[in-house]
């Protein structure tokens, strides 16, 4: 009984967070890294507060109130960092349930430790650990990992982003570790609030690509019917290109006009990649996507800094578009 109290919660709920992805921006894959890495941050997390305690001679129950929430969040962080300076997560929705499966690894390992240790223990203990502490872990990565993206897409200082998320997932872990009020209650309200928090991000992700679907899309593909039929020129698009071509070179024009077609190909595919998981209708894969997006990479190169900035009216490869492009070519 102890395990299906203390670690079969978290599975489901995760399980429940995938199925509710509509849009299929979740992959199997970063899930399962993210709870591996969970599980690798109980052990790190383990021996540095063993020696932390031991050390400086502090109780284990002032530890756990003021040093473990900073210390076992920071190491929790890590997995949501580099999937997100990677590009890896372009949404508040795929960012939440990558938090939460490296908070769900980092649970089990640690329920896992106190079953061991704590063999006499109550149902009740196994079911304040299962829907409480376990949640709790979860959610406040889920959290930091939702501050860290939207200060991303917002183009916010990194730094700035990283230490309010940090700040704010502590503070919520030490709050349920001074248990200010009854166990019990601060369970059921884990479990009333993180369910409520994880509807809302679904919504507002939902609302968002929706947004963000419609309104590119359509604008895209058009412009890349234009320049595919010659006409290119003749646009807003085209006019502002030829007013700036006394500035730079032939080739470098020549570069900007290619990196502009090869960025709508891709995008305008993503875009429809995106519209197809929803639809749960099998992606073929592109055989070109891979070369075309090696190739705008080198264009991107070329055209350096002030190229780039000179088509930011154009295509402006902000943290989004650059993620819209990779998630959907690289695995």
């Amino acid at each position: 009984m102890e395990i299906v109290f203390s670690v079969f919660p978290i599975i489901f709920f995760l399980l429940f967070l995938f199925l509710m992805d509509s849009f299929k921006l979740v992959s199997v894959k970063r899930v399962l890294s993210s709870f591996i890495w969970g599980i690798i941050c109980a052990f790190v997390a383990y021996l540095i507060n063993s020696f932390a305690v031991d050390t400086f001679s502090h109780s284990m129950q002032v530890h756990s109130k003021y040093f473990a929430p900073l210390l076992e969040e920071l190491i929790k962080t890590g997995f949501v960092i580099y999937l997100v300076s990677a590009k890896r997560v372009g949404f508040t929705i795929d960012a939440a349930i990558y938090g939460f499966a490296t908070g769900a690894g980092f649970s089990m390992i640690e329920n896992a430790y106190y079953i061991y240790t704590l063999p006499d223990a109550s149902s009740l203990v196994w079911i304040i650990r299962g829907f409480g502490t376990s949640l709790m872990h979860g959610g406040c990565t889920a959290i930091f990992a939702v501050i860290l993206i939207g200060g991303k897409i917002k183009e916010r200082k990194s730094l700035l982003s990283f230490l309010i998320a940090l700040a704010s997932v502590t503070l919520l872990h030490s709050f349920f570790n001074h248990f200010y009020i009854s166990p019990i209650i601060q369970t059921l309200g884990i479990i009333i609030l993180l369910p409520l928090f994880f509807i809302i991000v679904f919504r507002y992700n939902t609302n968002q690509l929706g947004e963000w679907l419609e309104t590119e899309f359509s604008s895209e593909v058009e412009m890349l019917k234009m320049i595919n039929r010659g006409e290119f020129s003749s646009t807003k698009a085209g006019e502002y290109l030829l007013s700036i071509k006394e500035q730079f070179s032939q080739e470098v024009i020549f570069d900007m006009y290619c990196y502009l077609k090869i960025y709508l190909e891709l995008s305008i595919k993503a875009k429809s990649n995106i519209m197809l998981k929803e639809s749960g209708i099998e992606i073929i894969p592109d055989p070109e996507a891979l070369d075309k997006l090696l190739e705008i990479k080198l264009l991107r190169k070329k055209i350096g800094k002030v190229g780039e900035l000179v088509l930011s009216p154009l295509v402006s490869m902000n943290y989004r578009n650059l993620w819209k492009i990779n998630q959907n070519f690289i695995p």
